[in-house]
This record gives C-alpha cells, sequence and structure tokens, in this order.
C-alpha cells in the first residue's frame, strides 16, 4: 500500500499543482481498492484535495487568495476520463472566454463527443453536453468559442464593438482558418466571422 500511494504522490507531483484526477488515474499502478485507499489517506494527510465523489485534485495556491479551486477546463478532462478526446466551450462561458460578457456563469457547458455529464466544484456546475459532430468540427479552435459564443449572444445583441472585441483577439493566422470555419456556421454568424477577419 505504501509503495503504491508513493508512486501515486509522484505522479500527482509529476502532473503539476492544478491537475485534477479521478481513480481511474491510477489504475496503472495498483487494484482499484488500493487507489481507493490511497487518495483517502492523501486526502486525510492534506496532499490532495476531494472535490466531489470520484474526483480530486493537487490543489493550486494563490499568493493572495490562498488554496484556488481548478480550472473548469481541468475539471472537464477529469469527469469524462476516455470517454471523450476534444471540448468546445459554449454558452456564457465561451463569451466570457473571448472577452464578450463580464458574466462569469455559475454553469459552465463544454460541448463534447463523449457522454453528457455534470459535477459541481464549489458554486459552479461544470457540465459536458454531447452534441452533433457539427458542432465540434470546429472544437479546440477560436472559431469554433466565436460560433458558440455569438450563438448565446444572439443576433440582436451583436454590433461592431462585438466585432471589433473579437478582431482584437485574432493573431494573423487566425484569420484564414476563421474564413475556412464559416461553412459549420448560421448564415447570420457566418456574415460576423467574415466581419471580424476583415484586416484593420
Amino acid at each position: 500500500m505504501q509503495s503504491i500511494e508513493n508512486k501515486m504522490v509522484r505522479k500527482i507531483r509529476g502532473i503539476g499543482r492544478g491537475a485534477v484526477f479521478s481513480p481511474g488515474t491510477f489504475l496503472d499502478l495498483g487494484s482499484r481498492r488500493a487507489v481507493d485507499i490511497a487518495l483517502h489517506r492523501l486526502v486525510k494527510s492534506g496532499e490532495i484535495r476531494r472535490l466531489t465523489r470520484g474526483l480530486y485534485d493537487y490543489p493550486q495556491h494563490h499568493r493572495v487568495f490562498g488554496v484556488v479551486f481548478p480550472s473548469p477546463e481541468e475539471v472537464a478532462r477529469a469527469i469524462a476520463g476516455k470517454d471523450a478526446i476534444r471540448f468546445q466551450p459554449s454558452g456564457a462561458y465561451a463569451a466570457n472566454l473571448l472577452g464578450l460578457s463580464d458574466q462569469v456563469p455559475a454553469k459552465i457547458v463544454f460541448l463534447t463527443e463523449g457522454r453528457a455529464k455534470r459535477v459541481r466544484i464549489g458554486r459552479q456546475e461544470i457540465v459536458l453536453q454531447r452534441t452533433s459532430p457539427r458542432n465540434m468540427a470546429t472544437a479546440g479552435r477560436l472559431s469554433g468559442m466565436i460560433i458558440q459564443a455569438l450563438r448565446y449572444l444572439g443576433k440582436g445583441h451583436v454590433d461592431d464593438r462585438t466585432v471589433a472585441k473579437l478582431k482584437h483577439k485574432l493573431a494573423p493566422a487566425d484569420r484564414s482558418a476563421l474564413l475556412k470555419d464559416v461553412r459549420y456556421a448560421p448564415a447570420w454568424i457566418g456574415e460576423i466571422m467574415k466581419q471580424t477577419a476583415e484586416p484593420t
């Protein structure tokens, strides 16, 4: 047991602070029962933190705020396990990441190819929402986040200031990629994407 616990500590420290993991992360080191016992001991010693049932993290420390919660992306990867390869931030969270909204949502939704799941961490609920291959075609790209953010804002709430903010997020290489991905967007969002890709 001690050997498994030591191996788990080395693996956790190797991943680094802020990492989120489940018992499945360590099944290459021992049986499920041995892993569960070791996780319990590591929580008790303060080495790791139990976030919710079956989910743990190696806490990150902020010099002002103290111990902070892990990023939504880290939590999403952990709860998906091997079910999903790609994620796409959507809704209010996508808009917030792009600077189109100051609202930090209480429910953070990621589109995924894997199974639908949800978990509550602190005051936030993190949701994996299964979606169509079309919505995942742009996953992991800035264009995918833009499509989802604009869909959330709605046509009536998008104006020149929105386009200006999106332009500010673009690197030169992003412009051609944005134009290529217009085909995956609704018509009105495609027009906004074209405007955003235009050189200033």
